[in-house]
């Protein structure tokens, strides 16, 4: 897997291997104070996947001993991240966001890209 799909994923951001949640129902996250609700004192997290997202905009975190740095606006409908992964600066992005139960989802290339399913702790 190279360094480019890790930080997709780690990112959420903009995602390259997310594994779909089987049967849940997913709600669409279309606001930003909807948004902050949810991740605020919070961990976005799966397996080997750290992040905390501020809710003044910062990305914080590791993604497999790397660490992931970067910011975060709200768009319209869409989270859009600009990122860093260890040494490598992934393109920006803009996605859109999904919430089930404790699993967030976003969605890269403004819901037509690859998925990351994250868990809120």
């Amino acid at each position: 897997m190279t360094a480019t799909r890790l930080s997709l994923a780690a990112a959420c951001l903009a995602v390259a291997w997310g594994a779909p949640v089987a049967a849940q129902q997913f709600r669409a996250v279309t606001d930003k104070s909807d948004f902050v609700n949810l991740i605020n004192g919070r961990e976005l997290t799966r397996f080997g996947i750290r992040l905390s997202v501020s809710p003044g905009g910062a990305i914080t975190g590791t993604a497999f001993t790397a660490d992931v740095t970067g910011s975060w606006t709200w768009s319209g409908d869409y989270f859009c991240r600009s990122l860093k992964y260890g040494n490598k600066q992934l393109a920006d992005n803009c996605q859109t966001v999904a919430v089930s139960g404790a699993t967030i989802r976003f969605t890269a290339d403004r819901g037509a890209g690859d998925t990351a399913d994250l868990t809120i702790r």
